[in-house]
């Protein structure tokens, strides 16, 4: 069923919250002018922080359907806007001239008609939807072209896409857009211009620890403490990539599946593949470094104030 919009910052901590996602007060901020404005929400971080999540969010609290957008090297209007169904047009030109019709204006007009284009997501979130304007997710820009990126501009500052045969589509509503980008590359001013910003960082331990709790209910609390504390400590290292909150949650549920009640030097070792994707990291990260960071953790908890 669908809901109202959030009517404050502090209504839209209360929905995110109860979509399971665990938010601080500036994101809110960030998307309630965002939802309210009826701009475009641009997030930028590293993989893994929860940029896609907040789309996913949004579309199950909201009630509203989501058109997502992957975007990947080559990505072109074709793919991500419409494209005609040129065997279905074949067809009809066969069809047309089996009856005789030779008027090519005539012909023309028939064949270049809604009926014969297909929808590609960006079309699709512009068109009307039974429970309102959908949350279009444009996902991970960055991997896309360049080029790509001014196919969007009419979309985003207008809410529109002009289709040369047709002419323009505007939405009845404007669509609930958000754009991430892991920033590998540069996003155009243009681009940006259009849309509120926000960096979403890797969470501080309380909030991770929060995370944890909602995404992995029944983990062990001295577990879920050690996880974050490593993970914590890990984010301040050299390394290649570094884990974000995705695989933090990967870990504490493969830890959980294999009913360990407290990090060890072994299990760190034999489950990192789960919290790192880099060899080189987890080569870094195995042994003596393994068993370091867990001692210097234990210390930390045994002196914390209960």
């Amino acid at each position: 069923m669908t809901r109202p919009l959030p009517s404050s910052v502090d209504d839209t901590l209360a929905m995110l919250t109860e979509g399971d996602y665990v938010s601080d007060r500036s994101l809110a901020t960030t998307l309630y002018l965002s939802l309210s404005l009826q701009r475009p929400l641009f997030l930028e971080g590293e993989a893994g922080v929860g940029k896609t999540e907040i789309a996913k969010v949004l579309s199950e609290v909201l009630g509203r359907d989501l058109v997502r957008l992957q975007c990947y090297e080559g990505l072109d209007s074709a793919s991500a806007v419409y494209e005609w169904n040129y065997q279905a047009q074949m067809i009809e030109i066969r069809l047309a001239e089996a009856e005789g019709v030779t008027d090519r204006d005539v012909l023309s007009k028939d064949i270049f008609s809604r009926k014969f284009l297909i929808e590609r997501p960006l079309l699709q979130a512009l068109e009307p939807h039974a429970g309102g304007a959908p949350v279009l997710l444009i996902d991970e820009l960055d991997r896309s072209d360049e080029a790509f990126e001014a196919f969007l501009l009419e979309v985003l500052a207008d809410n529109q896409i002009t289709i040369p045969e047709i002419g323009t589509i505007k939405a009845p509503e404007p669509p609930i857009v958000i754009v991430t980008s892991n920033r590998t590359r540069e996003i155009h001013d243009a681009l940006k211009r259009r849309c509120l910003y926000h960096w979403v960082d890797y969470p501080d331990a309380a909030r991770e620890l929060e995370i944890l709790e909602r995404k992995v209910p029944g983990a062990d609390e001295r577990l879920a403490e050690q996880i974050v504390a490593f993970v914590q400590k890990l984010r301040t290292g050299d390394l290649f990539k570094l884990p974000g909150i995705a695989e933090t949650i990967d870990w504490a549920k493969a830890l959980q599946q294999l009913d360990v009640m407290v990090l060890d030097p072994e299990t760190v070792n034999n489950t990192l593949g789960a919290l790192l994707k880099y060899q080189d990291d987890i080569a870094k990260v195995q042994g003596s470094e393994a068993a370091n960071m867990l001692k210097a953790i234990d210390q930390e908890m045994a002196a914390a104030p209960k």
